[in-house]
């Protein structure tokens, strides 16, 4: 088995943003030479996640405002008293860090309608996304 390991940086410009890194993980795949095993996107940071779906600007506008409606950025959450991101914690560690992707054919599988997004709950930052491909 090999190991590839890649680190990308992407740049949020927003509070909350999802931003699609598809392409990006995409590319790491195939720089692997890895064509059958797994890709691990991990967002190694404790206020944005990593999700699969739709890119479609309403999707991603009602993703947003379904995160700030349960997560409450506004509420007097305790962690607050220390940094004002309570709620991005709290939605990253609900929605998760990381996604596990197959690999067939040099190719991430994914469905015809999912996309691999970060999503900043903490903005504007620079995050670093690592992507990790394992196999033959």
């Amino acid at each position: 088995m090999r190991i590839f390991f890649k680190e990308i940086r992407v740049s949020t410009s927003s509070r909350f943003e999802i931003i699609d890194i598809t392409d990006r993980v995409e590319e790491v795949v195939h720089k692997s030479g890895i064509c059958n095993g797994m890709v691990l996107v991990f967002a190694p940071h404790a206020t944005a996640a990593i999700i699969a779906n739709e890119n479609e600007p309403g999707l991603v506008e009602d993703l947003l405002t379904l995160i700030r409606e349960i997560f409450q950025p506004e509420r007097a959450w305790r962690h607050n008293r220390i940094d004002d991101n309570a709620h991005a914690h709290l939605a990253s560690a609900f929605i998760g860090a990381s996604r596990v992707f197959p690999v067939k054919d040099c190719r991430v599988v994914r469905g015809t309608w999912q996309n691999i997004m970060l999503v900043e709950m903490d903005g504007p930052r620079t995050r670093r996304v690592i992507v990790e491909v394992m196999g033959e």
